[in-house]
């Protein structure tokens, strides 16, 4: 899913980068984007013990469910005690709250997934006073203090969606059904999205569909757009997680869902790796989605709120775990986890977490 764009960054060479971890480590500095301990700089003295306070956006998601599944089994092999979930159930003003709740329970940290990149200030505020860290998951605050922002890469998400679309459709209207526009996710996916068509396949026509992560909204925007443009060759649907089942309803009350191969069948791309989404692959109702890593969110949510609270802290480079820390606008860190693309090649692949969840 589920705040300001954040563009494609210059990464630098992991030749580079090895040399200069090997200089943090010879001079006992920050670490270089790595995650193993013997790299990463004290920057307190706290050994990384308290309660942490998880925070989701929501539980109407097939994709938050199964990372809020995921967050005690990595809380407890990370060595975290994490309190129980709050769900702020889509509300950004409910979010601040519950965030204030956490802080006067108590906790050493907070692990939360921003439902509004900027409404999220006020509860990073908060939390800075009271001297409690926080780890940002999924989407990357406009302002405000976190020791780290763990998400994939939201503007490969688009290109890939593009990519995929224009080498099979080449021409005519594609639909691209999006995210929050508050949100750093819903913007980077729909800008690069709408920037690879322009550049690599102008032959291509989009048409769009604000429906802020909402399931109903873009049921009933979708219908009223396939009415008026019933040769509609594709569709890029930035989380089905809440976008699958009713754009799949949709297609169907209009005798529109044709099977992958057939004569009229329409072309989907999906964000998210749910198991749904799997499925719909393999019955040939959708040809790919890009899989968001949830096992790989809680994991190092966890990873990363424990080495804040024991003052670890690190610096952009490539990790020990096939990913790259970034510098986003504002100094703030990102930890940019692979998110692969998948398709009716790799969608049994047993390495996927959409794999491994019932």
């Amino acid at each position: 899913m589920a705040g300001r764009t954040v563009r494609n960054r210059r990464i630098p060479s992991r030749t580079l980068c090895a040399a200069a971890v090997a200089a943090c480590a010879t001079l006992a500095l920050a670490a270089c984007g790595s995650t193993k301990d013997d790299v990463a700089s004290g920057g307190g003295k706290g050994d990384g013990g308290g309660k942490v306070g998880v925070i989701l956006p929501l539980l109407t998601s097939p994709f938050w469910q199964s990372y809020n599944d995921y967050v005690p089994k990595m809380a407890t092999s990370q060595g975290v005690d994490a309190l129980k979930t709050v769900n702020s159930n889509s509300d950004p003003s409910q979010q601040i709250t519950d965030i204030n709740n956490q802080l006067n329970q108590g906790v050493k940290g907070l692990v939360v997934a921003p439902l509004d990149s900027a409404a999220i200030a006020a509860g990073l505020d908060q939390a800075e006073r009271k001297g409690v860290p926080v780890v940002a998951v999924d989407v990357a605050p406009e302002k405000g203090k976190v020791a780290m922002v763990v998400r994939a890469d939201n503007v490969a998400y688009g290109e890939k969606a593009c990519q995929y679309l224009g080498k099979q459709i080449g021409s005519g209207k594609v639909v691209q059904i999006m995210g929050d526009l508050a949100s750093v996710n819903g913007r980077d996916r729909s800008e690069a999205f709408r920037a690879c068509v322009r550049k690599n396949f102008p032959k291509l026509k989009v048409l769009e569909i604000p429906a802020k992560w909402e399931s109903d909204t873009a049921a009933s925007k979708l219908d009223t757009l396939l009415n008026a443009n019933p040769d509609i060759k594709g569709i890029y649907m930035q989380a089905g997680g809440v976008y699958l089942a009713p754009t799949l309803q949709t297609l169907k009350s209009k005798g529109m869902l044709k099977k992958a191969g057939a004569a009229g069948h329409i072309t989907i791309v999906s964000n998210d790796g749910i198991p749904q989404e799997f499925d719909a692959i393999r019955k040939g109702e959708i040809d790919a989605t890009v899989s968001q890593p949830a096992d790989a969110y809680a994991k190092y949510g966890m990873y990363y709120i424990k080495a804040a609270m024991q003052g670890k802290t690190f610096k952009p480079g490539p990790t020990d775990h096939d990913s790259e820390i970034v510098k986003l606008p504002g100094g703030i860190l990102e930890d940019q986890l692979p998110a692969p693309l998948v398709t009716k090649e790799n969608v049994d692949d047993p390495g996927l977490w959409g794999n491994t969840v019932k």
